[in-house]
Formats: C-alpha cells, structure tokens, sequence
C-alpha cells in the first residue's frame, strides 16, 4: 500500500512524496489519518529555518490529529481495527503512520468529532501555559498571543476560574472570536494607556497570571508591564530571537516576579503532580471537556484543505507572517 507525506526539502519548500505504508510489528498499530492541523508559528520557523529550530532538511514537519486504526500487530488489546486514536509527534503530517500501541491515546466518546480531537496535542500546550501558572479561582489572567495556543489558553484560563481573562493580539478580527470564546476583555498591544487600563481592570494590581505565547522578548517585555507584584509569567511560545533588552533587575527580581518555562517538552514521564501533568493526562483532560462541549475548537478552524495543496499551503505560510489562524489538511480522500 502507498501513502503520502509532507516534507520540507529546503528553506521555504514543501512537497508532498509518495512512501511505502509497513506493516506493524508486534505491539504496535497502523492509524490512518483522518486530519491533521498545521502548527503554523512552529512550522514556519521550521520552513524558514529560523534560529531555535531543527536547522536541518529534510524536515518532517506536524504533529496534532486523529486516524484510526486499519491494522494491528501482535500482542495489541488495547487498540482494535476501527478504533479512534490520536495521531502526535511520531506520527507527522502524512496519510498512514505506525506507532507503538502502549503510546496511544485513544479517542473513544462517540460525542467526539474526529475534526475537534484532531486539536488535542497543540491544545495541550496552550494548557500547560495555564496550568504552570497555578492560577487560583478568583485569579486574573492574561493571554499574550491569540494563535492556536493562545485561543486555547484563554479558553482553558477561563475554564479554572481565571477572572477576568484579558486577551491581547494585534488582529482584531482574533481577539472578536476569543471574546466569542468567552474572554472578558481584548486589546491590541499597541493601545494607548494599555497598562493603566490593565491595572484598571485587576483592582490596580496587575494581572495574576500571564500565559505568552508569541514568542517575542517585546511581547514578554510588555507582559511584566502588566504582571501584579509576585506574579507569575509562562512562556508558552518557542523564543527563536531576543528582538528587545529587559531591566531584569526592575521587572522580575525586585517585584519578585516568577518566569515560568512552558515547553511541551518539560512534564513529568508517569505520574501528574499540581501544575505539572503527563502529556497522556493532559490529552485526556481535553478530550473530556470538548465531549462535555466545554472547549471549542471549530470555530477556531480558517479552512480545511486536501494535502495535496501542501506546497501551496507552505509557499503562503512562508511568505505571510500573520497566516490563517487554523490549517487542517483533509487525509481522508488524499491520493
């Protein structure tokens, strides 16, 4: 059998090639995708080869969706043919993928649909961005950044009790769906007086807890302007250049401000601890609050397009800093 998948060959180039789909060995599995979701701030500096990345080619870019299960090796009882699973770092953007079954995490509430557990794995990172903050109820809460992660974090920010929730993104028609989305406030980081109005609004404090997501030293820099004194600060987006100074002394030291690194990266292996959960327990946390219609996900969704327009999806993303918020590519009729 023949699948397909997306490759980076060289910087700004993508192409999507042909391989041979292998059978699967003793406890593993072979899914089949249904979708997968364009991770466009880490795709694109991957694309790019910005600093802070693989910097190697080729480049096998994705990692978030669903497929189900077609085949199933030896020794596998946890997963049968039919089943619903979710597609993650291993697996990447491509029609077939086999991964080791003891791996999986399985989506098996009917009430689920494919194209919303498809978000899980970057909706996790968006979590642990909330999560590390320890945010308690009553608490304020900031999200700097409203790409997928962001639109996530205010959404999961809102769920443990953060009030208010205060958004901030230079797009507007961003920060409109996360006020759809249940933020209270939304600004553009340009706004005059935007720190008196912060202040304002947290009983003239700051905010509790911020979750920044751009990646930006500005957006970092303005993000202690607007932390309360002792706060904390997660930095949830992948920093590839430090385009500004920061008085650390005045703004973290002094204040007793806490930065908090929040790469998906860093969690516990086996057992969940208060702000610091696996991946599999943070993965079926979201799959129980979007079956309990809690976490939206489609509204987040720009377009859904066949794979086969890869290298035109990738020649957009590598031209347009700002691309559209939510790419899926469609495997299910793919060639």
């Amino acid at each position: 059998m023949t699948g397909s998948y997306v490759v980076f060959e060289s910087i700004g180039q993508a192409v999507l090639k042909q391989f041979e789909v292998r059978r699967p060995k003793a406890g593993e599995v072979l899914l089949e995708s249904e979708y997968t979701v364009v991770s466009a701030g880490t795709e694109r500096a991957n694309l790019m080869n910005l600093p802070n990345t693989s910097n190697t080619f080729p480049y096998y870019p994705g990692y978030c969706g669903v497929g189900r299960v077609v085949a199933v090796g030896d020794g596998v009882e946890n997963a049968k043919v039919g089943d619903r699973a979710l597609t993650t770092f291993s697996s990447g953007h491509r029609s077939h993928a086999v991964q080791k079954a003891a791996d999986l995490t399985m989506v098996r509430d009917d009430r689920i649909e494919s194209l919303d557990a498809a978000f899980v794995a970057i909706a996790a990172m968006g979590l642990q961005g909330v999560r590390k903050l320890k945010l308690e109820l009553g608490e304020s809460a900031m999200v700097i950044g409203l790409g997928l992660l962001g639109m996530f974090a205010s959404q999961l920010a809102r769920i443990d009790g953060a009030v208010p929730v205060i958004v901030s993104d230079f797009d507007k028609k961003r920060r409109d769906l996360a006020l759809t989305l249940g933020a209270d406030h939304a600004f553009s980081p340009d706004e005059e007086g935007l720190p008196d109005k912060i202040k304002e609004l947290t009983y003239g404090k700051g905010v509790d807890g911020i979750v920044e997501v751009t990646g930006s030293a500005v957006a970092l820099k303005q993000a202690l302007n607007h932390v309360a004194r002792e706060g904390r600060i997660t930095l949830t987006g992948c920093t590839r250049i430090s385009d500004a100074n920061i008085d650390f002394y005045k703004y973290v030291h002094q204040p007793g401000v806490s930065l908090i690194g929040a790469h998906t990266f860093v969690r516990p292996k086996v057992e969940s601890r208060p702000g610091y959960w696996t991946t599999r327990d943070d993965y079926r946390t979201l799959l129980a609050l979007i079956a309990a219609k809690r976490l939206q996900v489609q509204p987040i969704i720009s377009e859904i397009v066949s794979p086969e327009r890869a290298s035109a999806v990738y020649a957009r993303l590598a031209e347009d800093k700002h691309p559209p918020l939510g790419i899926v590519f469609d495997w299910r009729n793919a060639q």
